[in-house]
């Protein structure tokens, strides 16, 4: 048989089998749908209209025909505006009134395109150094935290310390840390870490860096410990923070589920009295390391570590500086008032299981961060965008606009409740150089 007249017609009749597939098929491809506001600061006087811009695009290119609905009012609050239209590929404006008072107006725009849901986001701000917190600051808010700090200080610190060499490096020792903290029916439990402190003789400043909310293992702040620190990660659950990661899923998932309303009903009982003062011992424990310089002190993190950073400051004179990202736990009361409330937003909700009951919001008042942030003393810099929907830049600015010592405000419009790269290098450098580190020595 002759090859060749057997495989040339099979080749001239493929095409016919295969363009008219390859031509039926749709494009596929990430949707991107961005929210702009027509002021590139994002920022407006109250009174003046914002518009926002809403458009779509797939593989780098305008993209037409898509079904958005938009959604529009202040953050965190049932929406004033809710249409749904047809994205042309320019897309559409979307004039949204305005604020009259200081806060902020937020335009939500949702997409769906082959069973995907896409989103964008763009909050414009009103006179944002204007807010002002609706939460209450009770008369013998420094009587009570006096009172715990006492209880704290009667309890020896028993460090304990374990090497962890897998976790050093050639300039860096690692330790498990272990110090005692109260416990939540007066008796004392332990609180746990990762120190994190240079190999070379010298001093050294210190620096305390508190966790995000969640059930967590840790490595410690190699790092800027490499950069001359001595640096202390903590946990807050009272759990050693070197266990297999499964133990604090389960726990997560399981006994730790809900923590942040643990005991909201007594100001005594309260998840976070012990969690406030165990990051008190954690400074205990650092300006009595044989390394620290003897100055220079400072505390860090993000979301809940942000709140905790505020509060630790607050609480703590030998604090010299804090860097606090995004802080939760400001204003928690703020939706008793019709506008947005902090995380973990106990407060949000209405009716049955609600949180809204006189003794719960009376105890938030003695753990609210902007009482914290009005006592804060240290320089200190802060980090956050206009659009995060998990600490409302409401709540913070309540906070924020109440520190009365030295401070910066590094702002990421467009981002949520996320952290730059940018961000991060800016904080570490802004901390290296507010608490004089100046490497291994």
């Amino acid at each position: 048989m002759n090859f060749r007249k057997v495989i040339v017609p099979l080749l001239f009749f493929l095409p016919a089998i295969t363009i008219p597939a390859i031509l039926a098929q749709d494009r596929v491809g990430q949707v991107f749908v961005r929210v702009t506001t027509d002021d590139p600061d994002w920022t407006y006087s109250p009174g003046q209209p914002v518009t926002f811009h809403i458009a779509a695009a797939m593989d780098g290119h305008p993209l037409s025909g898509v079904e958005v609905e938009y959604r529009v009012g202040p953050e965190m609050i049932e929406p004033a505006i809710v249409k749904t239209v047809t994205l042309p590929a320019e897309g559409i404006d979307v004039e949204a009134g305005t604020m009259k008072e200081p806060g902020f107006l937020r335009c939500i725009a949702t997409a769906k395109r082959n069973n995907r849901t896409y989103r964008g986001v763009a909050t414009a701000g009103f006179d944002p150094l204007s807010i002002r917190p609706v939460g209450e600051n009770p008369a013998d808010f420094e009587e009570f935290w006096n009172e715990a700090r006492q209880a704290l200080a009667g309890l020896p610190i028993d460090a304990r310390l374990t090497l962890l060499p897998d976790y050093c490096t050639s300039t860096v020792n690692t330790y498990h840390v272990s110090l005692q903290n109260v416990g939540t029916d007066g008796g004392p439990s332990r609180f746990y870490g990762i120190l994190c402190e240079p190999k070379a003789d010298g001093k050294y400043p210190a620096l305390l860096n508190v966790p995000g909310a969640g059930v967590r293992p840790y490595r410690g702040l190699v790092s800027l410990a490499e950069q001359g620190m001595i640096t202390l990660q903590v946990g807050i659950h009272g759990l050693p923070v070197i266990l297999d990661p499964a133990v604090y899923d389960s726990l997560g998932r399981g006994a730790l589920n809900g923590y942040p309303t643990f005991g909201l009903d007594s100001r005594d009982r309260y998840y976070y009295r012990r969690v406030y003062l165990g990051c008190l011992r954690g400074n205990d424990f650092l300006v009595r390391h044989p390394k620290f310089d003897g100055k220079n002190l400072g505390v860090t993190g993000g979301s809940q570590g942000g709140a905790l950073s505020i509060v630790v400051a607050g609480l703590d004179s030998r604090v010299t500086g804090l860097a606090a990202y995004y802080p939760a736990l400001c204003d928690l009361t703020g939706y008793l008032k019709n506008r947005a409330g902090g995380w973990p937003h106990m407060f949000r909700r209405q009716g049955e299981g609600s949180h809204r009951s006189p003794d719960k919001i009376q105890t938030s008042y003695y753990y609210d961060v902007v009482n914290f942030a009005r006592r804060v003393k240290a320089p200190g810099l802060y980090i956050w965008g206009f659009n995060d929907e998990t600490c409302p830049p409401t709540s913070m600015y309540s906070a924020y606009n109440f520190i009365t010592a030295q401070k910066s405000l590094l702002l990421a419009f467009e981002t949520g409740h996320n952290t730059l790269p940018e961000e991060t290098d800016i904080s570490d450098q802004w901390l290296i150089k507010t608490l004089n580190a100046k490497g291994n020595q």
